[in-house]
Parts: structure tokens; C-alpha cells; sequence
């Protein structure tokens, strides 16, 4: 079986359409049809921008208020993502979102981190090989008027830190607010030695990345404008910046529009740090299968090119250098 690394994966974008269902029953919510379920989750063809794409995360987060409803989410997204043949993936989420029922940030978190660690003992018992391991990374995000949730974010963070936790980032709508508002919080995650990763270069174009650079991201979600300017393509490779692709997210909100001419294998003969990813599986109705055969298709993605991939995943996954010898032994079997 094929082995994969998700290095961009949003938890809200990806939770499995059967758990959807069943927290909508758990819920007394009412059960559309598949297809009206479908497409309440998931785009189509006729989207046209980021903002239309987010709408679609307004009812799983409905679904992402409770202890048991976070534990339950992780837990079935890591199963679905193992029988994929995943071998390691960093989930993301925002823990100021599941806070409007009662939960704390911290205990959004707790509650993530519990879902994981039962996955990571169920798989054990199971004694399946070769593992799925997983990190949760928590996003800060792009509103007017947050600055103390997204500061507690940072501090908390922190305090999980390689206890379920592995990094910071900073999602939501692109452009309204520039990131560079937000260096202050990477400044203090810098200071706490807390990795990060910044959404850029997708609604936004490369002054977007240029802001990411300044605020000191090696890891950049997206990034695939940097294309619209020769310049930032270089000091990408020149600093060896890792780029977080998602090719379907990236047609679906408009950032590319021509899939034949998805730039992934020119950044990477070019020299460029990428890595191909999902972002958000059930929005998107895609996994990270589903990429490389996308890739495959229509730019002739070689496997050469996708062993390349996996090790640009390996260097840049926020883990410890033990896991990472794991990893790259994994490719070599």
C-alpha cells in the first residue's frame, strides 16, 4: 500500500460524512438526504471564491461543541485517514471555535488530544503496522477583534506542546485583514519556541507570502502565488520555505484555475521546497489518493517526483528527528 504525510488538513474541512451523521443524530438535528448532506458539506463546480468556500464549515462546527463531539471527530478522521494509508498527519483546528457552548479553549484542545491518544492505544492493541502517527496544530485566526483568544491560543499551545500539540498557524478569510497585523503572536510563539505555519499566497497574492516571511514562517499554507512573482519564487527556494499545496482546495477556491498547468512539478525542478496535501477533505470531497492520481493525470507526476514530495514532508513536519528517521525508512520499503 501506497504512504502518504498531510502536512495541511483542516479538522473542520475534513470530518467523515458518517460522523457528520452521527453527531447530527446524537444531536436530535435533523438527517437531510445524502445528497442534501453533500451538499451542505462539500463545493462544486460553481464555487467561486474562499469566502464561498468557508460557508461550508458552518454546520460541522455546530458539530464541534462538545468534549464528545471533538474526541469523536479526531478519532474517525484519524481512522478514515489510516485506512487511507497515511503514515503521519498534522490536523488543524481552531480551539476559539468550539468554545461557544461552554468548552474552553483548553478544553476544545483536551478534548482533540483525548481523540488522538484513543486512536493512538486502539491502534496499538490492533497491532496494525505500519502506524499512523499525528500532531494537532492550532490555528490563530484572521478576525477584527480577537487578539486575547488568539494570545491564549499561543500560550496554550505552548503548554501542550509534544503532548498532543505541534505547532501554531494563523487561517480564515484571506485579505480582509493582512497577516503582518498578526506578527505580535508569532513574535511571542517565536520566543516560546513554538513551530509555525502561515496561510498565504491563496486568496491573497505574494505580498501575502512576503508578510509570512517577515513574520518568520518556514512553512507557508498554500503559497501557490508565489508563482505571480519571479522574485518571491526565488527567495522561496533560496531559504528553502517549505510550500503546504493542495491542489484541489486551490481549484475549488479559485486561487488556480487551470489544473494542467498546476505549478507543483515546476516548483519542484526548480528546486522549491513543496509538498502536496488535502486541506479540507470533506469540503473539497477529496484525500491525498485522490491528489497524487489528480497530479498524475493531468501534469504527469512522476513517482520519482512523489517520493520527492513525501521526503520535502518528511524535512518539514513539525516532529521529532526520531519520527522522521521512521518516515523516510517507511518511503524506502
Amino acid at each position: 500500500m501506497r504512504k502518504f504525510i498531510d502536512l495541511h488538513l483542516h479538522l473542520d474541512g475534513s470530518v467523515p460524512v458518517p460522523t457528520v451523521k452521527k453527531l447530527m443524530q446524537e444531536h436530535d438535528l435533523p438527517i437531510p438526504t445524502d445528497q442534501e448532506l453533500r451538499q451542505e458539506l462539500s463545493v462544486d463546480s460553481s464555487c467561486k471564491s474562499l469566502d464561498q468556500f468557508l460557508e461550508k464549515f458552518a454546520l460541522p462546527n455546530k458539530l464541534m461543541q462538545t468534549r464528545h463531539d471533538l474526541e469523536t471527530i479526531v478519532y474517525d478522521l484519524l481512522t478514515e485517514l489510516k485506512e487511507q494509508g497515511l503514515v503521519y498527519a498534522e490536523i488543524r483546528f481552531a480551539p476559539q471555535l468550539h468554545t461557544k457552548e461552554g468548552l474552553t479553549q483548553e478544553d476544545a484542545i483536551k478534548a482533540a488530544i483525548s481523540g488522538l491518544n484513543k486512536f493512538l492505544h486502539d491502534q496499538k492493541e490492533k497491532n496494525e503496522s505500519p502506524e499512523l502517527h499525528a500532531g494537532l496544530i492550532l490555528c490563530l485566526m484572521r478576525f477584527a477583534d480577537n487578539q486575547k483568544e488568539n494570545m491564549e491560543t499561543v500560550k496554550l499551545a505552548k503548554k501542550f506542546l509534544n503532548k498532543g500539540v505541534v505547532g501554531l498557524d494563523l487561517a480564515g478569510a484571506e485579505g480582509p485583514i493582512p497577516n503582518i497585523k498578526y506578527k505580535s503572536f508569532f513574535d511571542q510563539a517565536q520566543q516560546l519556541d513554538v513551530p509555525y505555519t502561515i496561510h498565504a499566497g491563496e486568496a491573497d497574492g505574494p505580498d501575502s507570502i512576503y508578510q509570512a516571511l517577515a513574520m518568520g514562517a518556514k512553512r507557508i499554507g498554500h503559497g501557490i502565488r508565489c508563482t505571480e512573482d519571479t522574485q518571491l519564487t526565488q527567495e522561496l527556494i533560496d531559504q528553502q520555505i517549505v510550500l503546504e499545496c493542495c491542489a484541489t482546495s486551490n481549484m475549488n477556491t479559485k486561487a488556480f484555475d487551470q489544473i494542467n498547468s498546476y505549478p507543483i512539478k515546476k516548483l519542484l525542478h526548480k528546486g522549491m521546497k513543496v509538498t502536496l496535501n488535502s486541506d479540507d477533505m470533506t469540503v473539497s470531497d477529496t484525500n491525498l489518493l485522490h491528489e497524487y492520481k489528480v497530479l498524475e493525470g493531468k501534469t504527469n507526476l512522476t513517482p520519482e517526483e512523489e517520493t520527492t514530495l513525501y521526503l520535502n514532508a518528511v524535512d518539514a513536519a513539525f516532529t521529532t528527528p526520531d519520527e522522521k528517521v521512521r518516515l523516510r525508512a517507511l518511503i524506502q520499503k
